[in-house]
C-alpha cells in the first residue's frame, strides 16, 4: 500500500512536469506595442474564413477558403475560392478587413486579380518557394515582407 505522502509527491511531480512541458510549448511572448500606441486589430480564424472578398470598386472576387501561416505562426496568405475548384493566393499584406461586414478588401482591379494564377484544392502551390512568393506578391504590387519591415521600422501603424 502506498502512503498518502507518496501519492501527493507523485501528484506534485506530475503537475510540475506538465507545467514545464506547457511552458516549453508556449510560443515566445510577443513584444508589447509601443507605449501610447493603440492595440492592433485582433482577428479570429472563424471571422476570416468564409469572409467575402472584394476588389477595387466593390467587385466581388470570392470567399476566404483557408489561411496559410509561416513557420513563425504569422499569417502569410489567404486562400480565396474564386470558382468551384479554383483557388487564388492573396498575401495577407494585400488585405484590409471590415470585420463587422466580414469582408476582406483587396486593393487591386478585377483585371489585375484575374491575372493571378489559380490552382485546385488537390494541387496547392509551394507557398514558401522564393519564386512563388515573389511572383504572387508582385501581382498585388508588393514585395514579400515589405509591410512587416515597414511596421517594425515604425513607418506604418
Amino acid at each position: 500500500m502506498v502512503s498518502k505522502l507518496t501519492q501527493w509527491g507523485f501528484v506534485f511531480a506530475l503537475l510540475a512536469t506538465a507545467m514545464v512541458v506547457q511552458a516549453q510549448d508556449d510560443p515566445a511572448p510577443k513584444p508589447a506595442p509601443p507605449e501610447g500606441a493603440p492595440p492592433g486589430p485582433t482577428y479570429r480564424a472563424r471571422q476570416v474564413i468564409g469572409s467575402e472578398v472584394s476588389l477595387q470598386g466593390d467587385a466581388a472576387a470570392g470567399e476566404v477558403e483557408d489561411i496559410v501561416f509561416d513557420a513563425n505562426g504569422q499569417v502569410e496568405y489567404l486562400v480565396v475560392a474564386v470558382a468551384k475548384n479554383k483557388l487564388v493566393t492573396v498575401p495577407w499584406d494585400a488585405v484590409k478587413f471590415n470585420l463587422e461586414k466580414r469582408v476582406a478588401v483587396v486593393h487591386v482591379t478585377e483585371k489585375q486579380f484575374q491575372a493571378v494564377p489559380t490552382y485546385t484544392p488537390q494541387q496547392y502551390p509551394t507557398f514558401f518557394a522564393p519564386a512563388y512568393r515573389t511572383q504572387i506578391y508582385g501581382y498585388y504590387g508588393l514585395t514579400p515582407g515589405q509591410t512587416r519591415r515597414a511596421v517594425r521600422r515604425g513607418e506604418l501603424p
